[in-house]
């Protein structure tokens, strides 16, 4: 399933006070998106996230979870490698990662949304 929605009604936030979503953190971004994701589409930038834990992965699927039960849609762009490559290996690339938002530029760390990302533990052929 490839996340597509036309970006141009949704609300774009970016948390630039987030660098990582663990632990700790993911009550507080929950509460403070929740409203938000009840009264329209949103895509959240992650330009400045460098990691997600599964305290995380569970914060977004319950964002993703009330945006579907409003009837909006929820995505995240702007994923760095390492935060695409947890994503992946979870199976919440396919509903999470948005295809036709903006991703994040010209950042060398931002995983190409076109691209699958590699492993970090894939092995070379040395």
């Amino acid at each position: 399933m490839n996340t597509t929605f036309d970006t141009a009604t949704a609300l774009r936030i970016a948390p630039d006070d987030l660098n990582e979503l663990v632990r700790g953190q993911e009550l507080t971004f929950v509460e403070r998106l929740t409203p938000l994701v009840r009264q329209q589409s949103i895509v959240l930038d992650f330009t400045h996230v460098d990691r997600v834990d599964a305290a995380g992965i569970a914060a977004l699927i319950a964002l993703y979870g009330t945006a579907q039960g409003a009837g909006h849609s929820f995505v995240i762009t702007g994923v760095c490698a390492h935060v695409r490559e947890v994503l992946t290996l979870v199976g919440l690339d396919r509903i999470l990662l948005s295809h036709n938002a903006n991703p994040c530029g010209a950042d060398p760390n931002c995983a190409d949304p076109a691209k699958p990302a590699e492993p970090s533990f894939a092995r070379s052929a040395a």
